[in-house]
C-alpha cells in the first residue's frame, strides 16, 4: 500500500498535470513538450468571456470533443489534494491528542476490573514487596531474591491477559522493567517445523518482549511426550530467564491441572516459577456485569423486564458447560448475537431513533432463548423460568 507520502506526492504530479494540460489547451503549442516537424495547424481562436474566463475556439472546447474540461480536472484535483491533507492533519491531531492524555494508573485500571478480589490482592501484595526490594537494593542494604516470573491458572476467559498487562505496567512503574509491554504467545508463535528453526522462532519472540512481559498462553502443549520442538523452545525461554533477569518477565498460563503437570515436568522450569495465582470462574453476578458493562461501553440498554431474562440466559450458560465454561468471553458471546439480533429487527424500522437502535427488547432474545433451552439439560430447566418464548 502506498503511504501517506507518496498519496501527497502523485496527488501533487497530478495536479501539475492538469495545469498544464489546462494551459495547453488554452495557449497552443507554446506550452507543447517539443515542436512537430508536420506544419503548423492555424492558431486556435480564444475567447474570452465577460467574466474574464478563457475559452477554447469553436470546434475544440471540451464539450465538442467530448473530453472532460480540464478545468474541472484541476478542481477535482485540488479537491482531491485538499482532503488528503486534511485527513493527515486529522490524523496528526488524534495522535498528538493520544501522547497528550495522561495514561490511567495501572493500579487504578486493576480495582476498576468486574470482580478478582483475591487476584487483586495477590498483585498488590507481589507489587508491594518487589518495590520495596528494589529500593533496598538502591539503598545498599540486602534484598531478598524474588522471582518475578508467575504460573497463572484457570479457565478461558477469567482475565489471565488483562492482568498480565497490568502486571507489565504496575513492573514499569515501580521501575523493574524498562518498557512495560505485553506481547502475547502460544505454542503456534514459539514452534517451527524443524529443529533448529524453533529456537530462532522463540528468540523473536523473545526479542519482543525484551523491557516488558512475554505472555505464553496454554504453556502446558510445550511440554507433550517425545516433542522435541516443544522442548527446544522451553529450552530457549529458560535461558533468556537466565541471561535478561533484570530486565525480562515470563508469564505462562492454562488449566491448573496441566499447568502444574507442565511445571512440575522439568527442573529449569520448577525453579523459576515458585508464584502461582488461581482464576476462579465469575459468579452469575459478575457475569451479569460484564454483560452490562458491554452494553454500557458500546451505548445500548437493556429494558427493564428483560433484565432478568438475560440474567437466566447467563445462568443457563454457566450451568450447562461447568467444565469448559469460557466466562467472560462467553458473554461477549452473548452480547454479540444479542445486539446482532437487535440490529437485525432495527433494520426493518422506517426511521429508526437513537432510541431504537441503544434499545435492547424481548424480541432480540428469542432465538437464543430456543436454544439455550434445547441445549440446557433437564434438571437445568429452572434457570429458563421467566423467559418467554
Amino acid at each position: 500500500m502506498k503511504n501517506s507520502r507518496e498519496k501527497e506526492l502523485e496527488t501533487l504530479n497530478k495536479i501539475t498535470s492538469m495545469q498544464k494540460d489546462l494551459l495547453g489547451s488554452l495557449y497552443g503549442d507554446f506550452f507543447s513538450p517539443a515542436p512537430s516537424k508536420e506544419p503548423a495547424a492555424p492558431a486556435k481562436k480564444v475567447t474570452t468571456s465577460n467574466s474574464g474566463s478563457a475559452a477554447i475556439g469553436a470546434g475544440t472546447t471540451a464539450e465538442s470533443t467530448g473530453e472532460k474540461d480540464p478545468i474541472d480536472n484541476a478542481n477535482e484535483a485540488l479537491a482531491e489534494a485538499k482532503a488528503l491533507f486534511a485527513n493527515d492533519e486529522n490524523a496528526r491531531k488524534v495522535e498528538e491528542k493520544k501522547k497528550a492524555e495522561p495514561e490511567e494508573d495501572p493500579m487504578e485500571t486493576l480495582d476498576k476490573l468486574i470482580g478478582l478480589d483475591t487476584i487483586k490482592s495477590d498483585v498488590k501484595e507481589l507489587t508491594a514487596f518487589v518495590k520495596v526490594q528494589k529500593q533496598r537494593k538502591e539503598q545498599g542494604l540486602k534484598s531478598v531474591p524474588v522471582s518475578l516470573h508467575l504460573v497463572f491458572t484457570g479457565n478461558p476467559g477469567t482475565g489471565k491477559t488483562t492482568v498480565a498487562r497490568i502486571i507489565a505496567k504496575i513492573y514499569k512503574q515501580i521501575g523493574v522493567l524498562s518498557k512495560g509491554q505485553l506481547v502475547e504467545v502460544d505454542r503456534s508463535g514459539l514452534v517451527a517445523g524443524y529443529v533448529g528453526q524453533t529456537a530462532i522462532k522463540t528468540q523473536e519472540q523473545i526479542k519482543k518482549a525484551m523491557g516488558g512481559v512475554l505472555f505464553v498462553d496454554e504453556a502446558y502443549s510445550l511440554a507433550q511426550k517425545d516433542d522435541a520442538f516443544g522442548q527446544e523452545a522451553i529450552d530457549t525461554i529458560l535461558k533468556a530467564m537466565e541471561d535478561n533477569r533484570d530486565d525480562l518477565v515470563v508469564i505462562v498460563a492454562g488449566y491448573t491441572n496441566p499447568m502444574k503437570k507442565f511445571i512440575n515436568s522439568n527442573p529449569g522450569l520448577k525453579s523459576r516459577f515458585n508464584k502461582y495465582i488461581e482464576f476462579p470462574d465469575y459468579s452469575v453476578d459478575e457475569l451479569e456485569q460484564i454483560f452490562n458493562m458491554n452494553c454500557d461501553k458500546y451505548d445500548y440498554k437493556v429494558e427493564e423486564d428483560v433484565k432478568h431474562q438475560i440474567r437466566a440466559l447467563i445462568t443457563s450458560k454457566k450451568m450447562g458447560s461447568i467444565d469448559n465454561f469460557a466466562n467472560a468471553r462467553e458473554i461477549r458471546n452473548l452480547f454479540e448475537e444479542i445486539i446482532t439480533n437487535q440490529a437485525r429487527r432495527v433494520a426493518t424500522l422506517e426511521n429508526p431513533t437513537n432510541e431504537d437502535m441503544m434499545t435492547i427488547c424481548l424480541e432480540d432474545l428469542k432465538d437464543l432463548v430456543g436454544k439455550e433451552n434445547k441445549e440446557a439439560p433437564a434438571e437445568e430447566s429452572e434457570a429458563q423460568e421467566g423467559i418467554e418464548k
